[in-house]
Order: structure tokens, then C-alpha cells, then sequence
């Protein structure tokens, strides 16, 4: 009888953005990367795209796009950002879910997901189907397709859920065996408790709904599901591969799809070169005659079910407790911290709750005000989350509203829409999933709360923000830096909170490290200048100026004036307030420009406070990715001064600090540092140099390892990793380039004896691609040929 194998990954990453720049801002913690859906992305999401097959020897054989031969979905947020700053993962997951398609019956393997990974059991009925229709049209736009199955925010499900999902066509969903009420053979009369995961994992099901609908329901093998998450299964390839041919009825008399379901980021995130034992599973799968690799889609459409069920209502894969985790102290955390509780849950929730059911009555009433359908304009509007082109916010108002709407009623729609799309992401279920209320998680959830609070004030004119922080001040911290939420949202959210005049302070300040531009696009606005003028004495800079600052996602815009003085250093002062004519900003200009050219600093400064009162910023009021930038070119002449002093002393006592070596003394602490970071800066500038010295290198190298000094690791291996695949990009637009194929090869050895271990995943991609395209059209040319072969070695690639 026909035995089948399906693996399943659920790829998802919670919405980072900033919700005021609709961009995710640099992350400390995920160094050397941006942000850490950077981060995740090489380690996981992009080796699943070109992940490695090994032989006996460790050697690299064969790439597989294993997206193309497993079951998987992404978060729509998560293509959303891939979209736009990983292209080439994006592109070939898109790709693989059309190879599939070749392989599996005309079935893709790619699944559509709930919009933001909201818990849908805990969301009202309009939110349920905003959800669903919005992570249809996200995977429609992306995959060109219809979906066919949808996954669920931790597979949370109760009979609503499973009945919005019918009603909009989709055919199935995965659950976890602990889901399971009871089942029975369809035509049976008599019920079988299922509960505890007491069902066949290896059918699937069919569910009654009370409306007449059907959808099929899967439940994962839990035991080997588990042992992938948490248990080493992949540690191993071959280990994995037996674990799930093992698990197959040998003596059963009917189909069986075995089916497994986890995070996507186990295989190379959470687990390193996971992906490469899912990729050896999936290709002697393919090879084994006892079961055939499958999907979902494609093995319903062989094997319909024969089998009913009945679900546990509001259960999920990762609560014991069914959907508490996201709303009670039900008892399941992270572990991290025993002392800690998570009453904080249920008065979070409720805040949310109290919030998005304020704003329901202004949305309804004012879009009925602008002869707008509500909730079908709010379902409509991820047509504008997907392409925020100003045609496409043109072509949306018009098809949305019974009548021409003025420009301040284009902006108020877009307002009210943007209210509700943020009230929705507000709901992510990773904000509940943690331990601790101040969390990042939880904070993210709250920025979104901030925004949609922020876009009824300006609608409206009504204070939300005082009852929704009583509320906040329910949900208490585990932490002593803030009691409450109230607290972090106080210290977090409003000064993260952005408005046109914020936008217009970072343009301000930024204009003084920067070259200026006309139009600069910054985030989701349109910066244009109107006048500009820059003056400097010495260190001291001054700009006087004034630009229009135009919000790209609600159309609102302002004219804003701004004098910025820097004094040296991070010393910023600066103001900004609405433009208020022509007399008025030359009179502005005048002053302090006199004042500046006077060299009267602090008649500057008197008169940046008269002018702009109270609307006062500074190096702080920057965004993150710019405060970062400059700080690091203020600093650069400090660095370069305290560098030449490091440069005297490391070259003045280097044969003192040999000797000391050669006797068995230890280096003084202050001069052990100065040498390792020289050591280590030199050899990151040899790295990154046009044409790196070789022989310096290896010097380097050999220096630090006499003089038992400490490298850095991490930036080094990561700029040396950067660095190859730069050449190989190089070497593949100019093929032909011999010597520099054999510096790559002289590169490639010198690194082999050091103790470095760079990363040559890109490299060895551009490698195996130009080995399928350009290989045998050298066949005459034996030199190419050699030096590609040696190429080839030199990455870990056998021929």
C-alpha cells in the first residue's frame, strides 16, 4: 500500500518594523548583522534556498532548494520585508513553490498563513475574516496562485476559525495531535475519544462544520516533531532519515502520510546546518522505494479522507492550556526565569480589547461620512499594504468611496484605514508569548497600539492615550525598571512616537553629515527641500533651511523650517516648527547666520531657543540607523588620534613584547590590548582592502598566534566571509579573469592555515552555478579548467 513522507516548516518571524518608518531599525543585539530578520535570513531562510549535500568526506556534492521538495508557508510580514532587502532568498523560495509544482501533481508546496499571526480563537469575528482575506491576497500577489491549505498563528483553532477558513475557500489546515476531541470512520455512528493525542497522525480528516462546510484537517507526528525542535534528531541526516521510515506501518493496509511540523527556523537557525540534515533527508527520501515524498495538497487530492473529526475548541500546538498562553498566568513561559509570572497577560489583552473596540465606533462613523463601505474597505486595504505606490492609493480611494473626496478626506480615509491595519498588528501573538510585559515582543505589540492610538487623536481630536494607559497600568513588570507597562509605554513608545515635525528634526540634523539632496525619499517619507544653507567654521557646523515633509502611507504633509547648529562631537542642538513665510524665515536666517559668522556660539543658541521655543531637538531625536552613522563619523577623529598613539606604542615595544614571549612572560594588561587591537584592526583593513595582501595576512595571523594574542573572531570571519563572496561575484561577471581566479586560490589556501573558519556559503553558491554554466564550454581551454577546479577544491566542492 502507497506510504508517504511530508515535512512541513511553518517560516516566521514577528513584524520589526518601526511603525511610524515602516522599516526595521539596527539591532544591537543581532551584530554583526542589521536586525535579526537579517540575521535569521543567512542563517536559515536563505542556506534552505542552496543547502548543502554532502559525501563521506564532508566534501560538498550537491545544493538543493529545499523548499521545493518540503511542505512550508512564511508570515506574510516576513515576505514583506524579504521582498525588499533579501531578493534573492525571496525569488527562489517563489521559485521553488513552482518547481513543486512540476513535482507534486500540480500541487505547490508553499501554504498561506493568517496575515500577522494573530490567535484567531481569541479575535473577534471582523478580525478572523480580515486575517484570512488578507493572507489569501498576500500569497496570491507573491505565489500567483490560489491557496490550498493556511496555517494558523500557533495552530490556535476553534470551530469560528475553521468556519472562516471554509468560507473562504480554504481546503485544509495543520493541527497538532493534542487538538484532537474525537474521530470516526465516516459513515460510523459511534465517536472515539482522541484526546491526549490518541488518533492516527498519518490520516487526515475530514471536520463538519455547524454551517455545512467541510475542511481537512492534518495533525502532525508529534514525537518526531518534537525531537527535531528540541531532541538533536538534527544533529545527524541519517539519524533523521531513519527516525521518520522508521515511524511508517509496515503492515497497515492503507495509505499513510507521515507528516511532521515545525518552526522553519530549526533547520539552520536554531539548530546550525539543520538545514543541511533536512536537505539529506529530503534527497534519499526522494531516492527510497519504501515511501514517496509528498505534500499536503497533493496527497489529499489522492487520498481523500476517510476519516471524521471533532477539534478541542481554542487549543493550540504550544500551550498545554489550550489558548491561555496568550491571555492568563496559565503557566506556560520560555523557563528562563522561575521567579517571574505572566499576570501582565490578561490586562494587556484586555487594554487591546478596550482599544480596538473605542475605535471601531470613529472607523465606522467616519468612513460612513466619506461614503465608504468600512469593514470591505478595511479587507481591501491590503491591496495598499502591498504596493503603497501613490498610483495604487489613488486607484484604492477611488474604487472605495461613493463620491470624490477632498485632499484632507483622502488623508482622513487613509488615517482610519492605517488606525485599523495597526489595531490588527497590535494582536501579534509574539507579544504574549514571552515571559515579561516590557519585553521586545510585547513592546512591538504596544508600538502598534501607540500608532493606532496616535491616528484616531489626529482624526478625532479625543484623548485615547489616558484611559488606554490606566489600562496599561494593570499589566505589571517583572522587571524594576518599569512597574507596568504604562511605565515602558511611557519611556519606549511616546519617544519613539514620530509626527511630521520628528521627521522633519532627523532631515534637519542628518543634512549636516550628508550631501544635500533636492528629494530624498526617508523611510516612508518624501523629504523635499525648498532652501538650504550650510555654513561651517571649523568644527562647528550651522544649517538654516526649509522642506516639505510628506508622509508616503496617509498623504499628510507639512513645510517645516529648521536652524541646527553642531557645536563638535555628538554637541547637537537644533529646532524646527511649521514654516510661517517668507519674512519671517529670511528674518530667521539672518540672525543666525550673522551670529554663527560672528564665531557667538552662544548667541546661536539663544536664538535657535527664541525661535523655536519649545520644538527643541538633538543628536537623540535622530533615527537609529543615522544616530549610529554619525556617531561613528564624529568619532572617527578620535579613533584616528588614539590609533596613531597605539600605532607608537605597539611599533616602539614589539621587540620587547617578543622577548617577553620567548621567556614565558606575561604581557602587561594595557599593552597586551593595544596590541590585539592593532592585530586585529590591521587585519580587518588587510581584508578589506581592494587587493588584500596575502603575505601580510598570514603574517598577521602568525604574529597573534606567537604573541598568544586574542582575535576577533566574529567581525573578522564575517568581513573575510563578505570578502569572498564579493570576489566571487566579481569572478562571475568576468569569468575569463584568471588572475583573479588565482588570487582566490592563493586567498583560499593562506586561509587554511590559519585558525579562522569564514563562511563561504555565498562563495560556494556562485561556485556551483558557474560550474553548471560555464564548466564545459572550457573544455578546451585547460589552464580555466585547472584553476576552476582548484577553485573548486580550495571551496569544499567536489566535482
Amino acid at each position: 500500500m502507497e506510504r508517504y513522507i511530508c515535512i512541513h516548516g511553518h517560516f516566521y518571524q514577528p513584524p520589526r518594523e518601526n511603525p511610524w518608518l515602516n522599516e526595521v531599525e539596527m539591532q544591537e543585539s543581532a551584530s554583526p548583522y542589521h536586525d535579526w530578520n537579517e540575521r535569521i535570513t543567512d542563517e536559515c531562510y536563505a542556506r534552505n534556498s542552496a543547502s548543502r549535500i554532502l559525501d563521506n568526506e564532508g566534501a560538498i556534492v550537491d545544493i538543493l532548494n529545499n523548499y521545493a521538495w518540503m511542505s512550508f508557508n512564511f508570515g506574510p510580514t516576513l515576505l514583506e520585508w524579504m521582498e525588499k532587502k533579501a531578493p534573492e532568498t525571496y525569488q527562489a523560495i517563489l521559485a521553488a513553490d513552482k518547481e513543486s509544482q512540476q513535482r507534486f501533481s500540480g500541487h505547490g508546496s508553499a501554504l498561506a498563513q493568517v496575515y500577522n499571526h494573530m490567535i484567531m480563537p481569541l479575535a473577534n469575528e471582523r478580525d478572523k475574516h480580515t486575517q484570512v482575506l488578507w493572507g489569501i491576497y498576500d500569497f496570491r500577489k507573491r505565489f500567483g496562485r490560489d491557496p490550498e491549505g493556511m496555517w494558523l498563528g500557533e495552530t490556535a483553532a476553534d470551530t469560528p476559525t475553521l468556519e472562516v477558513l471554509a468560507a473562504h475557500g480554504i481546503k485544509f489546515t495543520i493541527l497538532s495531535p493534542y487538538q484532537a476531541k474525537s474521530y470516526r470512520k465516516i459513515g460510523e455512528t459511534n465517536w472515539h475519544d482522541a484526546r491526549n493525542a490518541h488518533i492516527n497522525p498519518n490520516r487526515p480528516y475530514l471536520c463538519h462544520l455547524p454551517s455545512g462546510k467541510t475542511i481537512v484537517l492534518f495533525y502532525y507526528n508529534a514525537p518526531i516533531s518534537q525531537g527535531v525542535a528540541f531532541e538533536g534528531l538534527l544533529h545527524n541526516g541519517e539519524k533523521f532519515t531513519r527516525r521518520l521510515i522508521n515511524e511508517l506501518d509496515f503492515h497497515s493496509t492503507e495509505p499513510q502520510l507521515l507528516h511532521i511540523a515545525t518552526d522553519g527556523e530549526t533547520y539552520g537557525h536554531h539548530h546550525r546546518f539543520g538545514e543541511m540534515a533536512l536537505s539529506y533527508t529530503l534527497h534519499h527520501l526522494h531516492k527510497d522505494p519504501q515511501a514517496k515524498l509528498t505534500i499536503y495538497a497533493e496527497y489529499l487530492e489522492k487520498h481523500p479522507p476517510q476519516y471524521e473529526t471533532q477539534i478541542i475548541e481554542n487549543s493550540s500546538w504550544s500551550c498545554f492550556h489550550g489558548v491561555e498562553r496568550w491571555r492568563s498566568d496559565c503557566g506556560c513561559n520560555t523557563g528562563g526565569h522561575p521567579t517571574w509570572n505572566q499576570k501582565w497577560r490578561t490586562p494587556l489583552r484586555a487594554s487591546f480589547d478596550w482599544l480596538r473596540d473605542e475605535l471601531e465606533p470613529l472607523y465606522v462613523s467616519q468612513m460612513l461620512q466619506l461614503k465608504a463601505d468600512p469593514w470591505q474597505s478595511r479587507n481591501d486595504y491590503i491591496q495598499v499594504i502591498a504596493d503603497r505606490s501613490e498610483e495604487s492609493i489613488r486607484q484604492f480611494i477611488l474604487a472605495h468611496t461613493q463620491r470624490q473626496l477632498s485632499i484632507d478626506e483622502q488623508r482622513t480615509f487613509l488615517k482610519l484605514l492605517e488606525m485599523q491595519y495597526h489595531a490588527m498588528l497590535m494582536y501579534t501573538s509574539c507579544g504574549w508569548f514571552f515571559d515579561e510585559v516590557t519585553g521586545i515582543e510585547t513592546m512591538q505589540d504596544i508600538l502598534y497600539a501607540a500608532r493606532a492610538l496616535q491616528l484616531a487623536e489626529s482624526i478625532s481630536g479625543k484623548d485615547y492615550e489616558t484611559t488606554f494607559l490606566q489600562h496599561l497600568k494593570d499589566a505589571e513588570s517583572n522587571k524594576k525598571e518599569y512597574r507596568n507597562a504604562a511605565e515602558a509605554y511611557q519611556a519606549i513608545a511616546k519617544t519613539t512616537m514620530l509626527d511630521l515635525l520628528r521627521v522633519g528634526a532627523h532631515y534637519a540634523v542628518s543634512s549636516l553629515f550628508s550631501v544635500h539632496a533636492k528629494t530624498q525619499q526617508l523611510y516612508s517619507y518624501t523629504v523635499t527641500s525648498e532652501q538650504h544653507e550650510n555654513q561651517e567654521a571649523g568644527r562647528q557646523k550651522l544649517a538654516v533651511g526649509r522642506a516639505r515633509i510628506r508622509s508616503n502611507i496617509t498623504l499628510d504633509e507639512t513645510t517645516i523650517t529648521y536652524g541646527v547648529l553642531h557645536i563638535g562631537d555628538h554637541q547637537l542642538l537644533g529646532g524646527v516648527r511649521e514654516f510661517r513665510g517668507d519674512d519671517v524665515f529670511h528674518s530667521l536666517y539672518k540672525e543666525l547666520s550673522d551670529a554663527f559668522n560672528k564665531g557667538n556660539v552662544s548667541e546661536v543658541i539663544m536664538l535657535i531657543d527664541k525661535h523655536f521655543e519649545s520644538h527643541s531637538y538633538s543628536f537623540w531625536h535622530l533615527f537609529r540607523d543615522d544616530q549610529n552613522k554619525i556617531m561613528s563619523e564624529v568619532l572617527g577623529q578620535t579613533m584616528h588620534a588614539i590609533e596613531g598613539d597605539f600605532e607608537q606604542v605597539y611599533n616602539n615595544n614589539f621587540p620587547l613584547m617578543l622577548a617577553m614571549r620567548t621567556l614565558n612572560m606575561k604581557l602587561p594588561r594595557p599593552l597586551q590590548v593595544i596590541v590585539e587591537y592593532m592585530i586585529n584592526k590591521r587585519l580587518l583593513e588587510e581584508i578589506e582592502a581592494d587587493s588584500p595582501d596575502l603575505d601580510e595576512m598570514y603574517r598577521l595571523h602568525a604574529e597573534a598566534e606567537r604573541l598568544q594574542l586574542k582575535l576577533e573572531l566574529e567581525p573578522i570571519t564575517f568581513a573575510v566571509s563578505h570578502r569572498m563572496e564579493e570576489f566571487m561575484k566579481q569572478l562571475e561577471e568576468q569569468p575569463e579573469n584568471l588572475p583573479l581566479m588565482e588570487k582566490l586560490n592563493k586567498l583560499l589556501k593562506v586561509l587554511q592555515t590559519t585558525t579562522l573558519q569564514p563562511d563561504y556559503w555565498h562563495a560556494q553558491n556562485i561556485a556551483f552555478r558557474m560550474k553548471q554554466q560555464l564548466y564545459a564550454r572550457h573544455a578546451t581551454d585547460h589552464e580555466w579548467q585547472n584553476q576552476f577546479s582548484a577553485l573548486y577544491d580550495n571551496l569544499n566542492m567536489k566535482a
